[in-house]
C-alpha cells in the first residue's frame, strides 16, 4: 500500500469494526454524506484508518442515505513513533482546536490539558467533556488528512500536580519559556514531554514546580509567541530530531 495511492482516495475513520483483509466495515451517516458529496458509489475505493496504527484500502459494497458498507482489501500496521507528550494549557477554545489538528499531524502521543493559574482568566476557554469531544473530532479529521496512523490519547483536564503525577518517569522534559536555553542545544531522548503555558506565561512558582519535576526551560527564540505557535514549533523541532535519531540509530544530542 503506497502513500501516494492513499492520497488519491477519500478517507474515513473506523472506530468500531476490525480492520482486516476481507472484513466488512460499516460506516455511519457522516461518512455516507461525505461519500455523496464526493460522488462515490458502490465499487469505488476508499481509505480507512482506526487511529490505532492500522490503515486500509477498501471498496464500497453498499451505500444508502444513512449507512455504508465497505469491504477491506489490504491493511498495513504501523508502529507508534517515538513518544511526544504535550501538556497543553486550558486556553482559548479555537486556538486549542487548531493546535489539536496540527499536533495530530506531527504524531503527538498524548494530549493533556492543564489548568494553569492564568488559564482561569481566559474566556471562552476550552474545557470539559463536550469540548474534549470536539478536540477528538478535529484529531480524527487531521489523522485522515495527514495519513497519520495513530490518534493522540486524550486525557481529562487536570491541575498541574495531577498532570505531573501521570507523566512517564523516563525521557526528556521541556517547558517552553522565553528565558530558557535555546531548544536546539538540549539533548533529547524519547519519551519527550513538552509543557506549554497559557497566555501571559507561567507563574514563577509554576516554573519552580516544573523544574522540581525535572523540566528544563527552553526557548524558541527572542520573540514572545502565542501558546499554539510555541507548541507546534516545539513539536516540529522535537519530532524532526527524534526522526533523525531513528534513522541514524543514535541518541540525539
Amino acid at each position: 500500500m503506497e502513500r501516494d495511492d492513499l492520497a488519491s482516495l477519500a478517507g474515513f475513520f473506523s472506530d468500531g469494526d476490525r480492520l482486516a483483509a476481507g472484513e466488512t466495515v460499516r460506516l455511519g451517516e457522516d461518512a455516507t454524506h461525505h461519500m455523496r458529496v464526493r460522488r462515490l458509489d458502490v465499487g469505488d475505493r476508499v481509505y480507512l484508518a482506526d487511529g490505532a496504527g492500522h490503515q486500509a484500502t477498501a471498496s464500497i459494497t453498499r451505500l444508502t442515505r444513512r449507512e455504508a458498507e465497505v469491504r477491506v482489501a489490504e491493511v498495513v500496521t504501523l508502529p507508534r513513533p517515538p513518544a511526544i507528550h504535550l501538556l497543553v494549557p486550558v486556553s482559548d477554545r479555537d486556538r486549542m482546536l487548531w493546535l489539536s489538528e496540527k499536533s495530530t499531524e506531527l504524531g503527538l502521543v498524548t494530549w493533556r490539558p492543564v489548568m494553569w493559574r492564568r488559564s482561569r482568566s481566559v474566556s471562552p476557554r476550552g474545557e470539559g467533556s463536550a469540548f474534549a469531544a470536539r478536540v477528538g473530532a478535529r484529531m480524527r479529521s487531521a489523522l485522515l488528512q495527514s495519513h497519520s496512523p495513530w490518534l493522540p490519547v486524550l486525557h481529562e483536564d487536570a491541575v498541574p500536580a495531577s498532570a505531573l503525577r501521570e507523566l512517564p518517569e523516563s525521557g526528556t522534559r521541556l517547558v517552553l519559556d522565553l528565558g530558557g536555553d535555546p531548544i536546539a542545544t538540549k539533548s533529547i531522548t524519547a519519551p519527550v514531554t513538552i509543557a506549554v503555558g497559557p497566555e501571559g506565561g507561567l507563574e514563577p512558582d509554576e516554573l519552580r514546580t516544573l523544574a522540581d519535576a525535572g523540566f528544563h526551560r527552553v526557548s524558541l527564540g527572542a520573540n514572545v509567541l502565542r501558546f499554539e505557535t510555541a507548541a507546534i514549533a516545539a513539536l516540529g523541532i522535537v519530532r524532526s530530531r527524534l526522526h533523525a535519531s531513528e534513522i541514524t540509530g543514535r541518541t540525539d544530542g
